[in-house]
């Protein structure tokens, strides 16, 4: 895979800036960590040699100075709210994030529960947390926020909630995702160490969009594809426009809350540290981009996937129409369209000629091997045994896993498992496989090839099973899929 951001680099940079922040404010700072402290592959996709772990790592160079506060909003664990890229509730995330970053070092000293009005849930969930030692405070709804500024600032607005006992310089403060109140907990903090005398600052850290490269870069429009469905729109920031003259891009709720950031500011320390939202950010990722070709063709590439499952959502009646079109628009602007994806055009011609669902992956090589479903081996897990075949030099014509042997398994999908579909997925295939390379070295060989398929790009020409896409997703395949759901035997 070509290279075009420099991580290393990052993690010196990013933990030296965040230092250089610290020391402006004197005792303690709070930084809003928005979008994924951990696992963000949204930006090892669009920046290729960012590591999903990055920002967590950078924070472990911190770990000395550094404490993590982890934010969680009543009303998210009243309606049990799903983080839909690994499909847990909200509630349990905060435990999954709290182990993962003490497996790393990090300390978490505390959670957050935001938007408190009485849930009996969130009271339920503070007991869980209270018998597993672990601190929670509670902060509450405020009438008029965030407008009502003499109300929030005041005894009766951040006073009413709990004050949240930190005891190092740098507070991260994090949360399963968007919409938990990270924000507001940075200003009750500012509110509750100013009146204790304790002088502490707010920064704010946001991957994307990228402040220092053009509003319509396609790394920034595919930050714009990946929020279709939470309405964010980049714009250049006026504030910093009108500050200094100098052209940085931001987006739309940062530049809409700003005024109002400002104000609370300044009744807090009687003068704003800030004149823009990009003054808040302390995000270093736009200096370490080391090939702009690179990031933009696989922005491009993002941009083309987003779409693919947005198409997909639509069917599934988990997203609307207007999504669809505002990743169409974005494609335009980034000048691109479907056919700019290899795997799409390989897949999809095939399925025109041959009448049958059917597949295409890309190798790292730019070769483009397909597959087509049979009536024992589906269109994915025969795509995956013909990328093997070929990466290990097996040839083509060659049966890694005997028709005899599948057949029993098919039957024991369909006759004992209650199955619909006898032909194999990809994760049934693959267990397959291992069993054949026992005892055939073709088998063995195309096994160990398996790593190689990390970062591949691949395409259906059907909607995938939920299966064949967890499977995709551990492989580390890029997959996407037409809009098409596979016709049933008993719907014909």
């Amino acid at each position: 895979m070509k290279i075009g951001f420099d991580n290393e680099k990052y993690l010196k940079m990013q933990s030296e800036h965040i230092r250089e922040r610290i020391g402006e404010f004197g005792d303690k700072l709070y930084l809003e960590f928005g979008g994924k402290l951990y696992d963000d592959y949204h930006a090892s996709r669009v920046l290729p040699g960012f590591e999903p772990d990055s920002k967590l790592r950078m924070l472990m160079q911190l770990s000395d100075q550094a404490e993590i506060v982890i934010v969680i909003s009543a009303m998210d664990i009243d309606r049990k709210k799903v983080r839909g890229d690994i499909g847990i509730t909200y509630d349990e995330d905060v435990l999954r994030l709290k182990q993962l970053f003490e497996d790393k070092g990090l300390y978490v000293s505390s959670v957050v529960v935001t938007h408190f009005a009485g849930q009996e849930t969130a009271l339920q969930f503070k007991e869980r947390m209270r018998r597993r030692n672990i601190n929670v405070y509670m902060h509450y709804l405020i009438e008029g926020y965030p407008s009502n500024i003499p109300l929030i600032v005041s005894d009766d607005g951040f006073g009413k909630n709990d004050y949240v006992i930190t005891t190092r310089p740098l507070v991260v403060v994090t949360a399963p995702g968007p919409g938990s109140g990270k924000m507001a907990t940075c200003l009750s903090q500012l509110y509750h160490e100013n009146k204790r005398g304790i002088k502490a600052g707010y920064a704010k850290f946001e991957t994307f969009p990228i402040w220092n490269i053009p509003l319509k870069h396609p790394i920034n429009l595919a930050y714009e594809a990946a929020t279709a469905d939470l309405d964010d729109v980049n714009m250049i920031d006026p504030f910093h426009l009108d500050a200094y003259g100098v052209t940085t891009v931001n987006y739309n709720r940062d530049i809409e809350i700003f005024p109002v950031l400002n104000a609370i500011f300044e009744e807090i320390y009687g003068k704003s540290p800030y004149k823009s939202p990009t003054d808040m950010g302390v995000n270093m990722v736009g200096n370490c981009i080391v090939d702009d070709e690179v990031c933009c063709e696989a922005s491009k590439q993002e941009i083309i996937r987003r779409y693919y499952t947005t198409l997909n959502r639509v069917v599934e009646e988990k997203a609307n129409e207007s999504e669809v079109l505002k990743i169409e628009l974005l494609m335009k602007q980034a000048e691109i369209t479907t056919d700019d994806r290899k795997v799409t055009v390989a897949a999809n011609d095939r399925a025109e000629k041959l009448g049958v669902p059917t597949a295409a992956i890309e190798l790292e090589d730019g070769t483009i091997i397909t597959s087509k479903t049979t009536d024992l081996l589906g269109a994915s897990a025969a795509l995956l045994l013909n990328a093997l075949k070929y990466l290990g030099g097996v040839d083509h014509d060659t049966h890694l896993i005997s028709p005899e042997a599948i057949e029993p398994i098919a039957e024991l999908k369909v006759k004992f498992l209650g199955g619909k579909n006898p032909r194999l997925h990809t994760d049934e295939v693959l267990i397959a496989l291992s069993i054949a390379s026992i005892s055939d070295e073709n088998a063995k060989v195309s096994l160990s090839q398996i790593p190689k398929l990390k970062g591949l790009q691949a395409h259906t020409s059907v909607m995938l099973s939920p299966a064949d896409l967890r499977t995709f997703k551990r492989l580390g395949i890029d997959v996407t899929s037409d809009p098409v759901r596979v016709v049933k035997k008993k719907e014909r």
